[in-house]
């Protein structure tokens, strides 16, 4: 008889904890419907100051900068890397691309007979087995979708996303090229900017009634610099109508890992605007003015896609439960993609020289505040007070456990390593990250200075270069445009943050150039050109 008891009693037992896992589930899958979508609206190549509310008296970017007042502006952000593979890798995953080891953009600059270093053994692929930022909303009950320029080389569906129309463009004018020919409905006379857009806003429509991440990364304001016609004759207008600008519209930088160069000589340069003269000297021009209509006019193609989502998302009522994350992927491209000089007509220089960064220095591609701080606005309804701005300083691998925290979802530490959620900051409270890094040990498609890396913590900053281990040290609080070298008047904060830097480098196994010799062989990944066939 107790034996009896004592099996309907753990029968009893068993329905009741089989409930109870069922209301705990029904209970997860309400809450997992009722959080948060994500718009993370990502910009290739847009600089810090290419935005209105950044600074910009050319560019006119209204969507941009009402989500500024809405939302919170953060003066210190930073991209992971200063070209675009490695720096959209670190969003999804968390992790530094020295961690990673996907340290340049796919496929990468090929290896040059007069570069004395071998590029640094590099991944050329994310790889598979990252779980990334969309596998893990997935996971919750959230439809991903990525539209644009995901380029981490394999499918987006690899990492978590269920929908995707993603590639390269060769031209912002139908047709596009690339998978978009199938993939992207359009006909002559459509923008491609505008065409990714309506893919996104299908979704948000179809998805309206259960959470979504949409990671829009727009290929805009990427070269072919090729704006909308409309917008096009607008902004020439304008720089018609505006009072010429002063001072130069480009000047030479200089590789700071080599012989420093006399106003002379580079006065000399200037004049000889030519490739060897250029290479064997490693000077690159740098573009100083805001005033390329082609780039303004994608800049502001671009700012309506941000207006048109929002009005979607009102339109459907839930633009309050909507967290828009805006940023850029890496600086401006202020040099050229390539060797360019400026001995050409203006229509070709505004097709290798897409804006200005100004007061910051160098460009995309460099390691210098041009080339990796980039624009952030957060908008987050009922968190953020609107129009503040945080001095806080964020890098990319801080996206994935903020967005985590954001939505109430547990952390993955293991996963983003490299993260540091900054809600603190968000929620106007006290926030300090840290120092943050980076490692690039390539040469670089924007210039002639040597492979190098950096790593800033509080208000310095310190660049170190791998040919010759040059260092050049900048106190940002009070030269933002890193003109005034203290290495050596402040040795003592220098050999600190190189002895950081160099630990960091141990800690995540950074990949380091090496020097080529009469048997080296180039690293694994590296890409190698061709040698012309003889005729």
């Amino acid at each position: 008889m107790n034996s009896v008891r004592l099996l309907l009693s753990l029968f009893a037992f068993t329905i009741s904890s089989s409930k109870l896992t069922a209301d705990l589930s029904a209970e997860t899958l309400a809450k997992d419907k009722q959080r948060p979508n994500i718009i993370f609206f990502l910009v290739d190549d847009l600089g810090q100051r290419d935005v209105g509310c950044y600074g910009s008296q050319f560019h006119e970017t209204p969507a941009i900068d009402q989500l500024a007042k809405e939302g919170m502006r953060f003066t210190d952000a930073y991209a992971t890397c200063h070209v675009c593979s490695p720096s959209r890798a670190s969003i999804l995953t968390g992790k530094y691309p020295a961690r990673t080891n996907l340290t340049e953009w796919l496929g990468g600059r090929p290896e040059r007979d007069y570069e004395p270093l071998h590029h640094g053994e590099k991944l050329t692929a994310l790889p598979a087995e990252e779980v990334t930022l969309a596998e893990t909303l997935k996971q919750h009950g959230y439809a991903t979708a990525n539209y644009g320029k995901a380029h981490v080389s394999m499918n987006p569906k690899t990492y978590g996303f269920d929908e995707e129309i993603t590639g390269w463009v060769r031209s912002y004018h139908y047709p596009f090229g690339s998978a978009y020919n199938k993939k992207l409905p359009a006909k002559e006379g459509d923008y491609y900017t505008d065409k990714l857009t309506d893919a996104a806003l299908d979704f948000i429509e179809r998805n309206q009634d259960q959470p979504f991440f949409v990671h829009l990364e727009h290929f805009a304001v990427h070269d072919p610099i090729q704006g909308r016609p409309d917008l096009v004759e607008k902004y020439r207008k304008k720089l018609a109508a505006m009072p010429e600008q002063k001072g130069p519209d480009f000047i030479l930088e200089t590789n700071p890992d080599g012989p420093a160069l006399t106003e002379e000589e580079l006065k000399a340069l200037a004049a000889n605007d030519e490739l060897q003269a250029h290479q064997d000297a490693r000077v690159w021009w740098v573009k100083q003015k805001q005033d390329n209509v082609e780039f303004a006019g994608m800049l502001e193609a671009t700012d309506e896609s941000l207006a048109r989502i929002r009005a979607k998302l009102k339109k459907l009522g839930i633009e309050e439960n909507t967290i828009i994350v805006f940023t850029g992927d890496n600086g401006g491209m202020s040099a050229s993609n390539q060797y360019r000089g400026i001995n050409h007509q203006r229509k070709s220089l505004d097709a290798q020289f897409a804006s200005s960064n100004l007061p910051l220095r160098g460009a995309k591609g460099w390691n210098y505040e041009g080339g990796i701080r980039v624009p952030l606005v957060v908008h987050w309804p009922g968190k953020t007070q609107p129009n503040t701005i945080s001095q806080a300083v964020v890098t990319g691998t801080d996206f994935y456990p903020t967005l985590l925290e954001m939505l109430g979802l547990p952390a993955l530490p293991d996963q983003h390593k490299d993260g540091r959620s900054f809600v603190p900051a968000l929620k106007a409270n006290p926030y300090e990250r840290g120092p943050i890094y980076w490692h690039f040990p390539h040469y670089s498609n924007h210039g002639y200075q040597s492979p190098n890396g950096a790593i800033r913590s509080g208000r310095y900053k310190l660049i170190e270069y791998y040919e010759n281990g040059t260092v050049q040290l900048f106190d940002l609080e009070n030269d933002i445009g890193e003109r005034k070298d203290l290495a050596k008047s402040k040795p003592e904060i220098a050999q600190k943050l190189k002895k950081m830097f160099h630990e960091w480098r141990k800690e995540v196994d950074a990949k380091m150039p090496y020097p080529k010799t009469a048997t080296s062989k180039p690293a694994r990944g590296a890409r190698i050109l061709k040698p012309n066939k003889k005729r």
